[in-house]
């Protein structure tokens, strides 16, 4: 079943060496489930290449899916998962504020194996969208939902409150998409204390 508790490796299972970004924890996690979601993407044709510190899939230039690895299940993301049709409404929504991208989350091999076809056809379906030219429509920064804790503080600092009205679209959606990703409201307000000094000097979070 997906999302379910899922079984530790045995000893002696072969571990596949993956690099991949310290959110995803722990590290080497899922070795069998990785490798076959590895070759479902490749029998669709895509080429592996690693982004990010992730498997990406990619179909020329363009990212079409990755793996990600967590706790308690390993995903696949579809980059422009917003555009998929989803009837069996098994597709997970990123957070709250990320608008495109989608997952597909497993538990065991088991899960993966068992619903292999439907895999595949959300894969080859991410493929005609990329193909047909789809974009995902984003919503502008201004009508995002600010989090509580991030709007406190715009509220009741002047200063910081129009350092975040100068910065541009994607800057301000950044910030956001990072504070309320985090589901307690203490780690939200650390993250703000934490990006204030970026927002004040009128940076984003990597320039």
């Amino acid at each position: 079943m997906i999302t379910g508790a899922m079984r530790k490796p045995a000893a002696n299972e072969t571990r596949r060496t993956v690099r991949h970004s310290p959110m995803e924890h722990p590290r080497h996690q899922y070795p069998q489930e990785a490798a076959a979601l590895q070759e479902l993407a490749r029998s669709c044709g895509l080429v592996e290449r690693i982004k990010w510190g992730k498997p990406c899939f990619t179909l020329g230039n363009k990212n079409i899916v990755l793996i990600q690895r967590f706790n308690n299940y390993i995903a696949l993301l579809f980059l422009k998962g917003a555009l998929l049709k989803d009837p069996g409404k098994l597709l997970f929504r990123v957070g709250e504020h990320m608008q495109a991208p989608r997952q597909l989350r497993f538990s065991s091999l088991a899960d993966i194996t068992r619903l292999s076809f439907t895999i595949k056809a959300f894969i080859e379906q991410a493929i005609d969208l990329e193909k047909s030219g789809a974009k995902v429509e984003f919503k502008k920064a201004s009508e995002l939902k600010v989090p509580e804790e991030l709007q406190t503080r715009l509220d009741t600092v002047p200063a910081l409150n129009k350092a975040f009205a100068g910065l541009t679209p994607g800057r301000q959606k950044g910030y956001i998409y990072q504070i309320a990703a985090a589901k307690q409201s203490a780690t939200r307000a650390s993250r703000v204390d934490k990006f204030i000094p970026r927002i004040l000097a009128g940076k984003g979070l990597s320039n």
